[in-house]
C-alpha cells in the first residue's frame, strides 16, 4: 500500500526540486528502514540525515555503494528515533544537505507487523510523501502500548478490539474516555481481556459533546495511562484514510452525532457533536 500524503502539519516544508535526487525506501519486520538514494556522482564521501522537524535533534547515517550506482543508507530498530516527523536530507561532504524527494516505498512488512524489540518498548517507523513532494519518516516511540485493531460501529456504541504491548493486563483493567478540552471528565468502559488482547465498548450515551481521548489502564483506575493507538502498519496519516460512520442518537445532552476517528498522531478518539 503507497504512503498518504499527510495533512497541514507539512504545510511550511517547501517543494523538492524536480531535479533532487530521490530516495527508494524498504521496511523490514523488525521496524527498521532501508534508503536506496540516487547517486548524483562523484566520489566524495555522503550521509543521509534525518531531521526533527520543529526540533534540533539530528540522525546521521553513512551513505555506501551500493547496487545500480545508487547509496544505500540503513536505520535499524537499534537506533532510537524519538516520536515525530524527521524531514530526510542528503549531504555529500561538507556541503549543503539537499532534501530528498521520495521513490519507490516498499511497506509491505509493515502490515500486521508484530513488534519486537525490548520489554515494553514498540517503535514504529513510515516514511512517506508529504504534499510537497519531499520525503519524511514519521516515527512512533511508545512503551508500553495499546493497538486498536477493528472498530464495529453500532446504533448507540462502539466496539473495539485492541491489543497491548509491554505490560500485562491486570484482573481490573479498564478504559477511560478522557474529555480533550476538560480533562477531568473522565468515562470509565470495562474490558474483557485474554492475556494481552482485549475488547471493549464505548457507551455513546454517557459522552457530552466534545472531543474523547480513549487510553487504556492496564492496571486498573490507579495505575498509569496507555494512549490507543493505532500505529503497526504503512499507513502515516490515517486521520483522512481511516474514515468511520457516525449515528445520531438522543441523549441527555440532547441529539448529537457519534463517530469514531483517528487523530494526526493516529490515536484513537471519539467525536460527540450536537445537532443544531
Amino acid at each position: 500500500m503507497m504512503t498518504p500524503a499527510p495533512t497541514a502539519a507539512n504545510q511550511h516544508v517547501h517543494e523538492a526540486p524536480v531535479t533532487a535526487p530521490r530516495a527508494d525506501c524498504v521496511a523490514d519486520t523488525a521496524g527498521g528502514l532501508t534508503f536506496d538514494v540516487t547517486d548524483r556522482g562523484g566520489s566524495a564521501p555522503a550521509h543521509l540525515l534525518l531531521r526533527l522537524r520543529d526540533g534540533e535533534q539530528e540522525v546521521r547515517l553513512p551513505l555506501s555503494p551500493a547496487a545500480d550506482g545508487r547509496l544505500r543508507a540503513a536505520l535499524p530498530n537499534s537506533v532510537e528515533l524519538p516520536e515525530g516527523r524527521w524531514d530526510v536530507y542528503v549531504q555529500v561532504s561538507d556541503g549543503e544537505p539537499c532534501r530528498l524527494a521520495p521513490g519507490v516505498n516498499d511497506l509491505r512488512a509493515l502490515v500486521d507487523r508484530v513488534p519486537g524489540g525490548s520489554p515494553g518498548h514498540v517503535a514504529a517507523r513510515i516514511p512517506y510523501s508529504t504534499r510537497y513532494g519531499n520525503l519524511t519518516v514519521r516515527s512512533w516511540l511508545r512503551a508500553p502500548h495499546a493497538e486498536a485493531g477493528e472498530l464495529l460501529v453500532g446504533k448507540d456504541e462502539l466496539s473495539v478490539s485492541a491489543r497491548v504491548y509491554g505490560t500485562a493486563l491486570a484482573p481490573d483493567a479498564c478504559v477511560e474516555l478522557v474529555a480533550r478540552k476538560a480533562p477531568a471528565a473522565v468515562v470509565r468502559a470495562g474490558l474483557t481481556a485474554g492475556r494481552s488482547e482485549f475488547r471493549f465498548t464505548v457507551p455513546y450515551q454517557a459522552l457530552r459533546p466534545g472531543l474523547w481521548d480513549l487510553w487504556l489502564r492496564p492496571d486498573g483506575e490507579t495505575g498509569p495511562r496507555v494512549r490507543i493507538a493505532r500505529l503497526l502498519d504503512d499507513i502515516a496519516d490515517k486521520k483522512p484514510i481511516f474514515t468511520y460512520p457516525k449515528v445520531t442518537l438522543e441523549t441527555a445532552y440532547g441529539q448529537v452525532t457519534a463517530g469514531p476517528y483517528y487523530t494526526g498522531d493516529n490515536d484513537l478518539a471519539v467525536k460527540v457533536a450536537a445537532v443544531e
